[in-house]
Order: C-alpha cells, then structure tokens, then sequence
C-alpha cells in the first residue's frame, strides 16, 4: 500500500523550478494524494463489483479479469495500453524528482560537481536525468524488481522519516504544519519500514550505512581542506 502511494513527495525536489514553493508545494501534495486516494478508490470498487477479491487476488492482470467480466470487455486492450501509458508517466516523474536530488546533492558536495550542471537551452539538470535514467535502466534488466521494491520502500520510508524527525526540531514560526504530525510521520515511518520483509531491512540499513560512512569520510575530508 505504501508503495502505490510513493512518489508524492517528489513534488518537493520540483520546488526551485514553481512560482511561491512555499505556498504552491504545501498545496500541491494534499490535491496529488486526494485526487490518486479517489481514482484507487473508485478502481478498487468497480473491479471489486465485477470480480471475486480471492479471484483478482491470484491475477497478475486483475483489472483486464475485471474488465473482461462485463459487457465491455472488447475494451481489454485499452486497459492494458492505459496501464502502461500510466507507468510511463509514473516513471517520468519519478526521473524528474530523483535527478532533482541527485542535482541538489551534487550542488552541496555530496555526489560529484559533474550532475550539478543545468542544460544552457532547455534549463534542466540534464546529466543527472541521463544519469538516473541508465541506473534504472540497469536496475531492471539486472536486478529482481519484487527485491528492487521492497528495499525501495525501505530507503523512501528512511529519508521520510528523517524529514519528519528535521520538522521537529523547527521553530514555531518555521512549521507549516503543528509539531505533532511530525511525530506521528516519523513513528509510521519507522513501524512501516520495519514490517517490510526481513530482506529488504537487512540490505537497505547495510546500503544506508554504507552511505552514512562516506558522507562523514567525505564531510570530514572536505572540514580539513577548508581549514587548511
């Protein structure tokens, strides 16, 4: 469920490219979760109505079963043409947000100056897009997507948390919203995360441990030269 959900925030990493962030981006992340809460919701209904739960529970295509079921069901090609034009989208803004990260961290030193350069024509960190765009690409011709998931929704879950835990310590007058949805993101975060399949656990925190030794090596390398 957490994963069919993810992705919302990645309207944030967008934030440097809108007009007013700090009133359009707030905005924006409620409408996107309501509007996609009410499309599952009405997907989920109508599929249901049409099939068994046990029945599209065993389908790897429960809604061309569904489709299939009913008096339209000459329309089964649209639907799986509609599912793919839907994971295309799903997937281009996924690229955008994620080279947005890799483009502000590599602004702040944390990934290679190499990704911080913007196209001079179409204004976009096109290195980092091309650069996100063959790791995925390796990623699914190489790796089991089901274990590329479930470690995904470890590391999404991680640095969810992370922000709620950094909206704690805001100021009053720095916070959008009170102290206590923080706290409660945080501690959903962490119970989700650690319900995920023991795999998944255990090669996210290793991945993430790794990445927490390098950016203290690399921090404290670059406190020395600066010093120096």
């Amino acid at each position: 469920m957490f994963f069919a959900f993810a992705g919302y925030a990645r309207v944030a990493t967008l934030s440097e490219e809108v007009i007013e962030p700090k009133k359009t981006i707030p905005r924006a992340i409620p409408i996107a979760l309501g509007i996609t809460l009410l499309v599952y919701a009405a997907v989920a209904m109508g599929a249901l109505v049409a099939v068994d739960a046990q029945e599209l529970a065993k389908s790897s295509a429960p809604l061309v079963v569904a489709v299939g079921r009913g008096d339209l069901a000459f329309l089964t090609p649209a639907v799986r043409i509609g599912a793919t034009v839907a994971c295309l989208g799903v997937l281009l803004s996924l690229l955008a947000g994620v080279s947005r990260t890799a483009f502000s961290m590599a602004s702040k030193r944390d990934l290679p100056a190499y990704f911080e350069v913007v196209h001079p024509r179409h204004k976009v960190p096109h290195r980092a897009e091309l650069a996100v765009g063959a790791l995925v690409v390796a990623i699914v011709m190489i790796a089991d997507v089901r274990g590329a998931i479930g470690f995904s929704s470890f590391a999404v879950l991680a640095y969810y948390g992370i922000a709620n835990a950094s909206a704690l310590t805001l100021a009053r007058e720095e916070r959008t919203y009170p102290k206590w949805i923080a706290a409660g993101g945080l501690l959903g975060c962490t119970l989700l995360a650690f319900s995920l399949p023991i795999r998944s656990v255990v090669l996210g925190t290793a991945v993430l441990a790794v990445g927490a030794v390098i950016f203290t090596v690399t921090a404290k390398r670059r406190a020395e030269s600066t010093s120096k």
